[in-house]
């Protein structure tokens, strides 16, 4: 098959942690999914503890990677591609050159980010990116320092490059029962997605713990392994109060 790329030139080597040939939750359509490895934070509800270290994983090219999406282009044409992590951000070149590739061939890329990673790993990444879907994890700095080891700020300034560039804007976040799933505190997430001109849909998440048997595997207490799952009546509850407020809650 003729690429409209340069098949000879270097090619940006990343870590993946897994692929999903046909998703139909991260992003619109049909897609491909890449799960990279390599993750900064430490979310308290982190779903794949596998995915932290930038060590693990399969090593591969842009270009390789490139190649086995476009066998799937006949299904996802009217989709597209997700890279998500782990956390994208931390695989910035990788990232950057799969996207302008994807996008030579007519196909729509989407960031699922928590948005850390510094100024200059997401221009470079948003410079080729349609969509970005961007987990907000608490709505106060004191929240993120205390259940994710980051900082709310630096997810302030990633938006902030997404507003300046103008690029459609997906929020997400995770809704768990006694942490997030407070009034005043899904109020305050709501507040900051609605100060984005872009945003088109605030996904509220439902709190899992599927992920126990990974920890248990690793070795790893599970900070949540205590708390209950979101049932379906609290995130209509959520959903229904942030809808009250005028936001697109998907």
């Amino acid at each position: 098959m003729k690429h409209y790329w340069d098949e000879d030139a270097p090619s940006a080597v990343g870590r993946i942690h897994s692929f999903q040939s046909m998703g139909a939750v991260d992003g619109p359509g049909m897609r491909c999914v890449l799960f990279l490895q390599g993750c900064p934070l430490r979310c308290a509800y982190c779903h794949n503890p596998d995915t932290w270290v930038y060590e693990g994983g399969v090593a591969t090219t842009a270009q390789d990677e490139a190649r086995r999406i476009l066998r799937y282009r006949p299904y996802i044409r009217r989709g597209g591609v997700t890279v998500s992590g782990g956390e994208p951000l931390g695989q910035p070149e990788f990232v950057a050159e799969l996207f302008g590739r994807l996008r030579q061939e007519g196909l729509h890329t989407a960031l699922d980010t928590s948005g850390v990673g510094g100024r200059d790993a997401a221009a470079q990444v948003l410079e080729e990116t349609d969509l970005v879907l961007c987990d907000i994890k608490f709505p106060t700095e004191e929240g993120y320092q205390a259940h994710t080891g980051g900082s709310l700020a630096a997810v302030l300034g990633f938006l902030e490059q997404v507003r300046e560039r103008r690029i459609p804007l997906w929020i997400r976040h995770v809704v768990v029962p006694g942490l997030t799933d407070g009034e005043a505190s899904l109020r305050q997430v709501g507040r900051l997605a609605q100060a984005y001109p872009t945003l088109e849909k605030l996904e509220l998440l439902p709190f899992r713990k599927l992920c126990v048997s990974k920890y248990d595997a690793l070795g790893i207490p599970f900070p949540l392994e205590g708390a209950p799952e979101m049932d379906a009546a609290g995130l209509a509850h959520a959903r229904e109060l942030l809808q009250k407020e005028g936001l697109p809650v998907g």
